[in-house]
């Protein structure tokens, strides 16, 4: 059964929502891009576009949390923010359960609605 945490990222995806947290002690302002498990574990790769790190002030850094050390954690309002296209492949998220790109290749167990680009 998926944590509160889980759920909450969950979530925020679905409705393209940053989230405001507390990871390690640090305060963060992400946007989780892929969510699911690596051995186990609850896993997201975010972009962190406000807040701090073990070495100091970080803005518009890709993440990779535990969910396990996510505390604090509230959908916000505000814009969705995602990093620019990297040309690796992550490796944060081994067994992947959402992913906000539609055309991912990485086989998520479950799919988000897409989302209509107003211009």
């Amino acid at each position: 059964m998926p944590s509160p945490t889980y759920e909450l990222f969950a979530e925020a995806m679905a409705a393209r929502r940053p989230v405001v947290c507390m990871y390690q002690g640090h305060p963060r302002a992400i946007c989780p891009i892929i969510l699911g498990h690596t051995d186990g574990a609850e896993k997201a790769l975010t972009w962190q576009f406000e807040g701090s790190g073990s070495g100091g002030s970080v803005r518009g850094q890709w993440k990779c949390l535990s969910l396990a050390a996510v505390s604090k954690a509230e959908i916000a309002d505000g814009p969705w923010r995602s990093g620019r296209e990297h040309g690796q492949r992550q490796s944060c998220v081994k067994d992947v359960d959402l992913d906000v790109n539609p055309d991912s290749p990485y086989e998520p167990k479950r799919r988000l609605p897409r989302m209509r680009v107003v211009k």
